[in-house]
């Protein structure tokens, strides 16, 4: 039997999971030390891919890993409200199923930049017309990706 794993996180998962373990460490003080080791070994493989795929760090690639932190920040915040029962708004449930998607295109775009399309999540829903104003500029009306091809 073979014994390799043949389904491995990409880039850009272990970017998004790095960013919520973070969270963890922050909010969740009592397994700190776990989270801090975890995201150690996340860490390790991030930097064997970015040697491995000669990764270019560029403006670009920082601005999709901010956005994807900034919606796993905000996302979190809004489950956390829903599950203390502060809020139980249909509208809030909404929005962070937006964010999740903006998460998500933003993950794609991580993958874009390095050239790994072969793993992108192809099911992203958009934000709701009521919450235009999260909506992402990342990699519109420009041709960045054009130009690093």
């Amino acid at each position: 039997m073979d014994t390799l794993r043949k389904w491995l996180p990409h880039f850009a998962e272990l970017i998004d999971r790095l960013s919520i373990h973070q969270l963890k460490e922050v909010f969740i003080p009592e397994h700190k030390d776990k989270y801090a080791n975890e995201m150690k070994d996340i860490m390790y493989d991030i930097d064997l891919l970015i040697k491995e795929k000669q990764v270019k760090i560029s403006s670009e690639l920082i601005r999709a890993i901010i956005v994807v932190s900034q919606m796993n920040a905000h996302i979190w915040y809004n489950e956390t409200k829903a599950r203390k029962g502060e809020v139980q708004d249909l509208k809030l449930l909404e929005l962070t199923h937006g964010l999740n998607g903006i998460r998500n295109n933003a993950q794609n775009y991580i993958l874009d930049l390095i050239g790994q399309t072969d793993r992108k999540d192809w099911k992203t829903d958009c934000l709701a017309s009521e919450f235009k104003d999260w909506e992402i500029s990342l990699g519109k009306n420009n041709n960045e990706l054009e130009e690093k091809k």
